[in-house]
């Protein structure tokens, strides 16, 4: 089974292009002359660099980034056009309660409430984005600062890597080890960095594989380094058709190429059999050494018993319950290049000129016992902090879901241009990069890209105090994470206080650590693991160190909400902290995302979820304090909150069935200037799209397929969280979802098979019901239109309903191709079937009026109500 899966994670890894709009065989020129002329002239389009004016504190010190702003020409009209919408809806609201439809009170009063939430809630989405800022920096700035002094020795900060991973099968295993190498072989000085790879399913598998990527890299690492290899993960760098040189060795380069793609064949191998060799291995130890319980252990390569879980689980052994594990697989270079050997018989590759050291590597795997709640990821990453606080204390770190790779070798630089900055650097708590991912469908079916809010919410926030944290590909100051004051309002004593104190446990090392991990120029040195240091990285792992303590609240990363990553951003930007959201080209780091339709809907049932958690939580965005920034509060509370209008949105989508029933039935009068009202409100919000479009560098595509995901989610996944948040409150249990699977069993024939699988899940019924209602409504208006003519007014009225729902298929298009399995490959089966199921319907409504032409469906509906029911087309205010 192991082989299958990594042959279709072979598959799936392997990309020609990125399927956002970046090809594959431009990565590594980017940064050409040719390249950054096309990408500037494309900024002066938009984008206008701001006057920095009087720079605080030390004015020798370069400036580290560009501030760049929208033109007037383009912010200007697109902020006219909003106050212009604004007026529009007051305008709407007025006119409405004016002309009070007192023939269906009940049913005006449920509408004028979805209507007004509506309008607060694009109030509250559209405000933050009134002042778009880019940031953009400037490596050869920082280059020159820190890595230009004559004894050649980088100045740069230390980094901590952190890489988090649960399950070898559900996150293959194949994903973390190309995650691992391209760290290691990241272009940052080899000595300021160190990588962690935190396993929470404590499984052997993933520690010896962590010796085969040690082993591996010794042999990756120099190659990259000596031919500039982009991207400098072996997986997505084999899988590219195209690769342009950037080294100054292009007469070696070949055969060097040749040889390290065998070796990674081997390699990957090696990895495929680890489930295999570790098995028949344990067996063999077994048979030797069974204990009297006849229990069967998993046994290391060097003969002990494995500390994690083992493959037939037993007590203190199983998944969620064994011992704590930190195993030094690299450990901390030295300060000095180590260059390597020239080319001989035995060895081929010729390293003489390149420095062959690796940084420090560590496994671990915190302790898990039964009765404790381990907090899922942020767990792990609180263990994680104090563990490298022990071993490398960098004063940066920066963390990665196991599927993500770096995809740009200077991204470290460019996160720290921000975080040096002599204008607020030293007040940034976390630079957010986008997340990009590789094996999306060319055309995105799902959007899981998603540009719009990657590319234009995000990017807004810069204006204000900065993005909110997005779980991955995010660097952070030592000195956020534990909760500590920014230095603005810091006391010159603060640290050293806090350092004294029990609030991060009662670790002594620990606690010691705290004064250099919060120092900027404190540099990684190398730790030798003493009894007593091991005694104290057991302690910090035990599933007891943090009671009684602000870990998980006021110190690193935040429990008890399923979006842990938006929380404790809110949690830094509450105190104070700003944030700043850097995308460079290459993309600085890329992964993978769930394309199956089924996982992509789990995904964002969990985001959705755990946004209605962190409203009703201690981290509202109304307690945020004086701190935060007013229009950063007010984006907080819009994605605390977007969920709950989705039930709106989710009525009227369902409201076509009362259509179905009644004649007539109005929501508004007069039914004309309603539809008015409705068309300018509309039209006027794609007009401001199509300049967010022009500002964010976004495509049509991008947007249509964000409304589309949007129309997905509204009728399914985000009235499911509201049900789930409901629940909670009355119930007061948790809400648990599952880890969203990387990994299908999807046929590796096809690269993109995953989107072609459908597993069905309660989550799709409620959008199948939006499906099939408004199909009926469709057929049953061109059933009126046939049976009393064009020209009536029932039949036009009819005729305006059902634009309405025609625009409702449009949205849940790639619903409909998803829920069809293969058959989706043919999009055109979908037309065919549409075609015939409102033809069918029309064909119905027309008999059954043939037959009783004197049946008054309305007096059904009036016997709900009022006498004379009548409502017509809904509409998004």
């Amino acid at each position: 089974m192991a082989a299958a899966v990594s042959r279709r994670i072979n598959a799936a890894l392997h990309v020609e292009a990125t399927g956002d709009g970046e090809s594959r065989h431009d990565i590594g020129v980017a940064d050409s002359p040719t390249a950054k002329r096309i990408n500037d002239a494309k900024d002066n389009d938009v984008w206008v660099p701001v006057q920095e004016g009087d720079v605080p504190g030390d004015s020798s010190r370069p400036l580290l980034f560009r501030t760049m702003k929208v033109k007037g020409s383009i912010l200007h009209p697109y902020r006219f056009v909003i106050l212009l919408r604004l007026i529009a809806v007051i305008a709407f609201f007025i006119w409405r309660i004016q002309h009070k439809n007192r023939d269906g009170v009940w049913l005006w009063t449920m509408s004028m409430v979805g209507d007004v939430w509506f309008g607060f809630s694009w109030v509250l989405n559209q405000l933050p984005k009134l002042n778009p800022i880019k940031r953009v920096p400037d490596i050869a700035a920082i280059r020159d600062q820190y890595e230009s002094s004559a004894s050649g020795e980088s100045k740069l900060p230390g980094i901590d890597v952190f890489v988090t991973t649960v399950d070898p099968v559900d996150e293959p295993i194949l994903y973390t080890v190309n995650s691992i190498l391209s760290i290691l072989a990241t272009d940052y000085p080899v000595e300021k960095h160190a990588c962690y790879l935190s396993d929470d399913g404590g499984t052997l598998v993933h520690y010896e594989a962590m010796f085969e990527v040690a082993n591996f890299a010794k042999l990756w690492v120099p190659f990259c380094r000596k031919h500039c290899i982009e991207p400098r993960a072996p997986e997505n760098y084999f899988g590219v058709k195209r690769q342009p040189y950037m080294g100054s060795m292009q007469e070696e380069f070949m055969s060097d190429h040749r040889r390290v793609r065998r070796e990674y064949e081997e390699f990957k191998v090696r990895i495929d059999s680890l489930f295999n060799t570790i098995y028949q291995r344990s067996e063999a130890y077994s048979r030797k050494n069974t204990k009297e319980d006849g229990v069967k252990a998993t046994w290391m390569a060097d003969g002990t018993q494995w500390p994690g879980t083992w493959i037939e689980q037993a007590e203190n052994h199983r998944k969620g319950q064994h011992a704590g594990i930190v195993k030094v697989v690299l450990n901390h270079p030295s300060h000095k290049p180590q260059l390597g050997s020239p080319a001989s018989i035995d060895n081929p590759f010729d390293f003489s000129n390149v420095d062959t050291r690796l940084p420090m590597l560590v496994y671990l795997s915190r302790e898990k016992r039964p009765g404790y709640n381990h907090q899922k990821k942020a767990g792990a990453m609180n263990v994680m902090l104090r563990v490298s606080a022990l071993l490398s204390n960098a004063p940066f770190l920066i963390n990665f879901d196991c599927d993500h790779y770096i995809n740009n070798s200077q991204s470290f630089r460019a996160a720290m241009c921000f975080m040096l900055d002599p204008r607020d650097g030293q007040n940034t708590a976390f630079v957010q990069f986008p997340q990009r991912f590789d094996d999306v469908d060319p055309t995105d079916r799902y959007a899981n890209h998603n540009r719009v809010f990657f590319d234009g919410t995000m990017l807004s926030l810069n204006g204000l105090q900065g993005p909110s944290y997005l779980g991955t590909g995010t660097m952070f100051r030592r000195a956020a994470l534990y909760g500590m004051e920014l230095p603005r309002w810091r006391a010159a004593d603060t640290i050293k206080a806090i350092s004294k104190t029990k609030e991060f446990g009662e670790s002594t090392l620990f606690i010691n650590s705290v004064l250099d991990g919060v120092n900027q120029e404190h540099s990684i040195t190398p730790t030798f693991l003493e009894e007593t240091v091991n005694d104290e990285l057991t302690t910090l792992m035990t599933c007891a160190y943090e009671d009684g303590t602000p870990w998980g609240r006021d110190v690193g990363w935040v429990y008890n909400i399923a979006t842990e990553d938006v929380v404790t951003g809110f949690r830094m930007h509450r105190q104070g902290w700003r944030s700043i959201y850097c995308s460079i080209e290459p993309a600085a780091f890329r992964g993978t995302a769930p394309i199956n339709l089924t996982e992509r809907l789990l995904q964002v049932l969990r985001w959705s979820g755990g946004s209605l958690e962190m409203f009703f939580s201690h981290s509202n965005a109304f307690l945020a304090g004086p701190r935060m920034h007013p229009l950063q509060r007010v984006a907080y509370l819009n994605m605390s909150t977007y969920p709950i209008v989705t039930i709106f949105i989710l009525a009227y989508n369902l409201f076509p069935v009362m259509w179905l029933i009644s004649e007539q039935f109005y929501i508004q009068r007069p039914f004309g200037s309603y539809i008015l009202y409705l068309v300018a409100i509309i039209a006027m919000i794609h007009v401001i799209g199509m300049f967010e479009v022009k500002w964010a560098s976004i495509t049509l595509l991008d947007w249509c397929r964000n409304e589309q995901f949007y129309m997905i989610g509204a009728t399914g996944v985000y009235p499911t969280a509201v049900l789930y948040m409901v629940l909670k409150l009355i119930t007061g249990k948790g809400i648990h979802f599952r880890l969203t699977s990387k990994q299908t069993e999807a046929c590796s024939n096809d690269k993109f098979a995953d989107l072609y699988v459908v597993r069905w899940v309660p989550l799709l019924i409620p959008t199948i019901a939006v499906l099939v209602v408004n199909v009926a409504a469709i057929g049953v208006a061109i059933g009126k239109a046939a049976t009393w003519g064009l020209f009536m007014e029932q039949a036009q009225h009819a005729v305006l309903g059902m634009v309405f729902n025609a625009w409702i298929l449009v949205l849940l298009y790639p619903f409909a191709l998803g829920i069809m399995g293969q058959w989706g490959k043919k999009p055109s089966i979908l037309f065919v079937l549409l075609v015939v199921s409102i033809g069918t319907v029309a064909v119905m409504y027309v008999t059954f009026r043939g037959i009783y032409p004197s049946s008054d469906w309305s007096a059904i509906a009036a016997s709900l109500g009022k006498t004379e029911p009548v409502v017509g087309s809904p509409g998004k205010t």
